[in-house]
């Protein structure tokens, strides 16, 4: 199996949403994750009222069973809509929480090249909008971290 076709079984399983459906379902009580490297998020900025989690984290951070969990996830049926640079690496991480039984994961389209480029709403790293969980590294922009607790 290549990287392609576990994209196209990982994209099979997920009912992704395009970046305007993804703002709509924020506003809605969704979670947006993102798991972009915090290089890419000190350069290009960040969605206000994401969630920053590493990608190495990311099932420790939302499997209720795990002592690791963000402590707002008690349970399952939780919306956590994925996001990274260009929607490929966001798919197969709503898929590995399907895996763990977080069934209304899935991931945004394009990722946030498409949200930019719908001019949605985006802040600066220095803004500190997005919430860090613990664990992910804060963006560094011109020798000023942003995080929040």
């Amino acid at each position: 199996m290549t990287v392609d076709d576990m994209l196209g079984a990982a994209r099979a399983r997920l009912l992704r949403l395009t970046p305007r459906e993804a703002h709509s379902e924020m506003a809605a009580d969704a979670t947006l994750v993102d798991i972009r490297p915090a290089a890419q998020r000190a350069a290009e900025g960040e969605v206000p009222g994401s969630v920053i989690v590493e990608r190495n984290h990311l099932e420790w951070r939302f499997d209720p069973a795990s002592d690791a969990r963000l402590p707002w996830v008690t349970g399952y049926d939780h919306r956590i809509i994925v996001i990274c640079q260009e929607g490929y690496t966001s798919s197969l991480a709503a898929v590995a929480l399907h895996d763990l039984g977080l069934r209304r994961a899935t991931d945004v389209i394009g990722g946030f090249r498409a949200w930019v480029a719908e001019e949605l709403p985006t802040a600066p790293a220095s803004a500190g909008t997005a919430a860090l969980a613990p664990g992910a590294a804060p963006a560094v922009v011109q020798g000023y971290e942003t995080s929040l607790s």
